[in-house]
């Protein structure tokens, strides 16, 4: 287990590396260079002379990049020309509110998606299946945009019962300030991921309903209940663990389309308005550090496998 991690760090380094590569790349290939890029089509050719000289993009390219990889490696992810601050201080403004709308969302995902992939696998073929099978589909088909707006319009507009848009505070003690600002923005991403879990639940409890340990378990006089707490859930639950690990980047990096739609000041936000104002070294930046956990979240999956599941072991 100690060798396969440390294998899986040393193809993790690698993988961020190329990322920082081909980040860097993007950086280039912008028409017109990063200086026009940065300050606009009517900048005069003094100003960006200037600004070239002044950020180094006349050197050589293979010094570029190691001048760039330093300062990554020293944790400085660039500086935003449209907001007039580092990307750190806008990632650490905005990182704990996408933490507090993603997490919250996942939390109420997995509370609704695991009980009912569990019923529909124990139910499998009647009509609560059938019903449950149809809304998931539903669910998971409908654009994230067309949830929130059809939300927005059955209980902001039609019964207002929540705000149309989620709290507008500058820290994350605004939305606590403010809880139901919050409820169509978790309601919007947990309705899209309940489907997506709760199909994969159900998959996975059939599978194992039709086991030898659960014959066994049975024939030694175990309830049903026992068995599906004690047994078909701890085994059921793998497929959830993998699409929780792949989805750890979007707790870095936001529900760009949820938190557009209700105008919520996280880390979707903060990318969407970046890429409508050509700041890109926020953009950038954004793109090394959702790299960056994508990697994590895929070894921390992996490893949690081995916990859950002691049949598990890696050579």
């Amino acid at each position: 287990m100690t060798a396969y991690i440390i294998r899986r760090i040393g193809q993790a380094i690698i993988v961020v590396i190329g990322v920082t590569i081909l980040v860097f790349i993007t950086i280039h290939l912008i028409p017109g260079g990063p200086a026009r890029a940065l300050l606009g089509p009517r900048a005069s050719q003094a100003a960006i002379t200037n600004f070239i000289d002044q950020n180094g993009y006349n050197r050589p390219l293979i010094v570029q990049y190691f001048s760039y990889a330093n300062r990554l490696l020293h944790g400085n992810l660039g500086y935003s020309y449209y907001y007039n601050q580092t990307v750190n201080s806008l990632l650490a403004q905005n990182l704990p509110k996408t933490l507090l709308l993603v997490g919250s969302s996942l939390v109420v995902a997995l509370i609704v998606a695991i009980p009912i992939g569990i019923l529909q696998a124990v139910r499998r073929n009647k009509p609560v299946d059938y019903l449950l099978t149809g809304v998931s589909f539903v669910g998971y088909a409908m654009p994230t945009f067309w949830v929130g707006l059809l939300l927005i319009l059955a209980f902001s507009v039609k019964l207002p019962f929540f705000p149309s848009e989620g709290p507008q505070g500058p820290t994350v003690a605004s939305a606590f300030a403010d809880p139901r600002a919050m409820v169509l923005p978790i309601a919007t991403l947990s309705i899209i991921t309940i489907a997506q879990y709760s199909r994969f639940m159900r998959a996975a409890a059939i599978d194992n309903l039709v086991e030898e340990y659960v014959r066994t378990a049975r024939s030694k006089g175990i309830s049903e209940r026992q068995i599906l707490l004690r047994h078909i859930l701890r085994n059921s639950v793998m497929p959830i663990i993998t699409l929780i690990g792949l989805n750890l980047p979007f707790l870095v990096s936001g529900a760009v389309i949820t938190e557009t739609v209700f105008n919520y000041p996280g880390m979707g936000l903060l990318f969407w308005n970046a890429a409508q104002y050509h700041d890109y070294p926020t953009l950038l930046g954004f793109t090394v550090v959702v790299a960056a956990v994508t990697v994590v979240g895929s070894l921390l999956a992996d490893i949690l496998y081995a916990a859950v599941d002691p049949r598990v072991r890696y050579a």
